[in-house]
């Protein structure tokens, strides 16, 4: 089987364990990524089955109609907001996910925290410039201050866990769903979306992004955030509408930001979040971690290689098997 794998920017694959399991057959790595339809269908000519990286790659029905010999989509992780599923059970190709774990994403979450309350990145690039102690804004302390968790799924819940252990207050906003999970773990919800974006010292996003949720956090949400308030994303960039937070934060509400999800990945040398001062921005690095990494392979590899003996397994359009 000819097998695709776009958007590897790490040229990390080959290095996993679980990249033998598919060693028997012919597989195309790219370590950079395309966009338009004509490179996409370049690239994937040939393919019988793609394994997609997350998001990174949008799969459409004017892609899926000049790719007349794939099979099957194996996808890393369960997410598939990028692919138009009832699209390629038309055209007959089968998608199959896998599952994952929230750690990796919650643990750079709390990286980024870190790194944005006590100002750690200013005060590295200061010492090695200057050789000490930088005359700007002192950092803040997390413990008595107020966590605000906007989503209480898997990653919002951990999140919440570790804010606790460092003797934050927690506070939560979110679905009904999402208020019982909270309630059920002891953590309050705020009394309204407003009183989460006013109380918060830290203000960190744990939304799946749908078309429900998409621009969810406004500007007149950002405007009500402390001038000392730290918000993060992890999540996905469009969760906040377009715009709106580099406008806050040349406002001044809230002061600070730690991003590392962007409206168009991989993020331009020139994005004007990237020569902000007060914003720490990484370049997706939630899920990028070894382990995590061969979690979601390992899953891709094996859908994939079921899906070759015929026994097709974690399909999301059975159907569309023929």
């Amino acid at each position: 089987m000819k097998i695709v794998i776009p958007d590897d920017y790490q040229n990390a694959v080959r290095s996993l364990e679980c990249y033998a399991s598919v060693a028997g057959h012919e597989v195309v790595i790219y370590n950079d990524t395309v966009k338009d339809v004509d490179a996409l269908a370049e690239r994937f000519r040939g393919a019988e089955a793609l394994v997609l990286i997350r998001e990174r790659t949008t799969i459409t029905d004017p892609l899926l109609v000049r790719l007349p010999t794939l099979r099957l989509i194996s996808q890393t992780g369960r997410g598939v907001p990028h692919i138009d599923l009832a699209a390629c059970t038309r055209h007959g190709i089968a998608v199959a996910v896998g599952g994952g774990a929230p750690y990796a994403t919650v643990e750079l979450t709390w990286g980024l925290i870190l790194a944005g309350m006590r100002r750690i990145p200013r005060e590295m690039a200061y010492m090695k410039a200057h050789g000490w102690q930088s005359g700007g804004a002192i950092g803040l302390g997390l413990r008595g201050r107020t966590l605000g968790i906007y989503g209480y799924g898997k990653i919002g819940g951990e999140v919440a866990k570790i804010g606790r252990a460092f003797g934050m207050n927690i506070l939560v906003w979110g679905r009904e769903e999402s208020q019982s999970r909270a309630g059920t773990d002891g953590f309050p919800m705020a009394a309204s979306k407003r009183e989460l974006f006013q109380q918060s010292d830290v203000l960190s996003l744990h939304l799946k992004l749908n078309d429900a949720t998409r621009g969810i956090v406004t500007a007149d949400d950002l405007a009500e955030m402390k001038p000392s308030a730290l918000i993060v994303n992890t999540s996905r960039a469009e969760l906040v509408a377009s715009g709106a937070l580099i406008s806050a934060l040349r406002q001044g509400r809230p002061g600070f930001a730690a991003v590392d999800v962007y409206e168009n990945e991989p993020m331009r040398a020139g994005h004007p979040l990237l020569h902000m001062e007060n914003v720490i921005c990484t370049p997706h690095l939630g899920y990028v971690e070894k382990d995590s990494y061969e979690l979601y392979f390992r899953e891709a590899f094996d859908n994939l290689l079921a899906f070759v003996e015929g026994k097709p397994a974690n399909l999301l359009n059975p159907e569309a098997v023929r």
